[in-house]
């Protein structure tokens, strides 16, 4: 889905924030989508992980 965003999307979107947000709030916002997708990516692990152990239970039996 983001590979189809070129470079000029891509500052296109942060222009149209910029003026939306102001220089001031973007770098709260950045930091909060980055603690949101390092949580994203933690919780994945985590499901990825019991459902590997699932998995490999049932193998065994």
């Amino acid at each position: 889905m983001l590979s189809n965003i070129g470079i000029p999307s891509l500052l296109l979107i942060l222009v149209i924030a910029l003026v939306i947000f102001g220089p001031k709030k973007l770098p709260e916002i950045g930091k909060a989508m980055g603690q949101t997708l390092k949580e994203f990516k933690n919780s994945t692990k985590e499901l990825t992980k019991e459902d590997d152990e699932t998995n490999h239970d049932r193998k065994n039996d």
